[in-house]
């Protein structure tokens, strides 16, 4: 930006056994029909149960449901074998079933009167379903139901065992029916990498399972659960299932959870943010205060601050007397009165003819030492990077670093490269962006005084069209950064910039065309983009000599994207 006008350019073997065990009667169920295994789901410890060479115990994690399940350990010439006497009648069908999870896990009964049954699975990573049928004979009243291992394997779990069918008389647990969908479901928290989420009780559900986008991603005992491992900025689908021995419910009703921004300061800002610049000079714009500022602006940056004879350092001295007298403590007492509204006010370095060089570390120490001094004389809430004139990727990160430790992650990071910075990561500005992504609030690149430029579908595009705004923002959103760190930069007013003025309608359609796939020119982008950061302009006071017609039309219209 110049005092003038504001430019541009440019992831086998020995496997972890989970086993759990229900049983069904086959056929037709009739109300005499329960589960006949005691502490199936091992809730009581080792109740009812014995394990050979003392093999078994129980953990609390891995669980199928509720809050225990059965360890077994085979060793040496010990297949971890664990049994319970079932009481059951003569001539009657049962069924036995089991899940299962991790190396080989056995499943079966014994003194059956009829032919004995086993099932087993070689390995599982996940809770596995055991399950056979089994006939008694004319005088069976008890049955051997048993687990085991393998010799030589690993542990294996069980958990929620059954046999069901006929009442054996030695009493057991009703048979379970599958829970109702969990409702409820909302949002209780984000974070830029995890969506936090909560839901009513389900009657009858030892456990959920959590879906994201159709894919099971977690499992619960609770109605909370916190989902990881997610990118910034985006938005994702999520349902939940209750369940318990008898299987698993409908999903619940989908909410969508958007994680926040990866980056640095301006957490507080809106989700979608206009950027204004503010001239600390007359140069036949409306002169203005800080405080004339309209409320549509969220950040505020301060142009410029001067560079000074030692390499790399700025300082700031307010334009008093182009300003008609504007006082260095009502300046300050403005800053505050913006950041009591929520405003961000920074400053901002470099514009057309700021020529600040940050070429080493010294260099580099002196300009992060120089802006903290600037933000604590002056309460700016962090720094703008406008260097139109080069900068040095490896040192600028470093300063940047440097300054982010001194400030803290409250610390506000713009940039406002050209067109032409901004066409390949491996420029400068580009590299420096994607350098400091962890701590960069919004990339306002310029959007005028470029011609034309390379869109992100190789195809060239010429300034003053949505293709242009659209196809160029789309290098940036399609190349590491979040979408929640673009911005679209253009002049408030066409005395702004020498070209690539282009109508608040045109910014709207740009907008609407990255965020919601409408009022696209010919260039469609790959995807939409609803966490767009929003739009910038070249001036709050070129804004104001056209009657604040750009903040007045793109203002509410940032605002009320998705």
């Amino acid at each position: 930006m110049d005092r003038r006008r504001r430019r541009t350019r440019i992831w086998s073997g020995a496997v972890t056994a989970a086993l759990a065990l229900t049983v069904s009667v086959s056929g037709q169920a009739s109300a005499a029909e329960i589960n006949n295994a005691k502490n199936a789901g091992f809730e009581s410890g080792l109740s009812n149960w014995t394990c050979s060479a003392g093999s078994g115990t129980t953990v609390s994690s891995p669980v199928h449901a509720g809050s225990a399940a059965l360890k077994a350990t085979p060793a040496g010439q010990d297949n971890a074998r664990c049994t319970q006497t079932v009481a059951v009648q003569p001539d009657a069908t049962y069924t036995l079933s089991a899940w299962v999870q991790g190396g080989y896990a056995y499943l079966g009964a014994t003194g059956t009167g009829t032919t004995d049954v086993s099932t087993w699975t070689p390995d599982s990573s996940s809770w596995k379903k055991l399950s056979t049928t089994f006939t008694t004979g004319s005088s069976t009243r008890s049955v051997t139901i048993h687990t085991h291992g393998w010799y030589g394997q690993a542990a294996y779990y069980a958990d929620d065992v059954s046999v069901f069918g006929p009442d054996g008389g030695g009493g057991g647990d009703p048979a379970p029916t599958i829970p109702g969908a969990p409702s409820g479901l909302s949002v209780s928290g984000t974070t830029s990498s995890s969506v936090s989420l909560s839901w009513n009780t389900v009657s009858g559900a030892t456990g959920y399972h959590v879906y994201r986008d159709g894919t099971k991603v977690t499992a619960v005992t609770g109605t909370s659960a916190t989902v990881t491992g997610l990118a910034a900025s985006t938005s994702y689908s999520f349902q939940v299932t209750a369940t318990n021995a008898a299987g698993e419910s409908p999903k619940s009703a989908a909410v969508t959870g958007t994680t926040a921004p990866t980056g640095g300061g301006g957490s507080d800002l809106p989700r979608h943010a206009v950027t204004g610049y503010w001239q600390n000079f007359n140069n036949g714009a409306t002169v203005q205060r800080l405080s004339d500022v309209p409320g549509h602006y969220d950040i505020i940056a301060v142009a410029f601050a001067d560079a000074t004879a030692t390499p790399g350092a700025v300082t700031f001295n307010l334009d008093s007397a182009g300003l008609g007298g504007y006082t260095v403590d009502q300046f300050k007492a403005d800053i505050r009165a913006k950041q009591a509204a929520g405003k961000k006010v920074i400053i901002s370095v470099g514009g057309e003819l700021g020529r600040v060089s940050v070429n080493d570390s010294t260099s580099a120490t002196h300009f992060a030492n120089s802006v903290y001094s600037l933000m604590r004389t002056y309460g700016f809430d962090g720094v703008d990077i406008d260097l139109e004139n080069g900068l040095n990727a490896t040192y600028m990160t470093q300063a940047l670093r440097s300054l982010s430790a001194k400030a803290g992650p409250s610390m506000v990071l713009t940039m406002a490269p050209q067109t032409l910075d901004m066409q390949s990561t491996s420029n400068a500005y580009f590299r420096t962006a994607l350098n400091v992504k962890d701590i960069l609030t919004v990339v306002n690149m310029q959007y005028y005084n470029s011609g034309s430029m390379l869109g992100c579908d190789g195809k060239v595009y010429s300034q003053g069209s949505v293709d242009f705004l659209t196809a160029l923002a789309c290098i940036q959103l399609e190349n590491g950064l979040a979408p929640s760190q673009v911005g679209l930069g253009l002049p408030a007013s066409t005395r702004a910039a020498g070209s690539g003025y282009v109508s608040p309608t045109v910014v709207n359609n740009a907008l609407d065309c990255l965020t919601r796939a409408t009022n696209c020119g010919s260039f469609k982008p790959p995807r939409t983009y609803p966490d767009l950061r929003g739009a910038m302009t070249w001036s709050t006071n070129w804004d104001a000599a056209s009657g604040n017609a750009w903040s007045n039309a793109v203002g509410p219209h940032v605002e009320g994207l998705p």
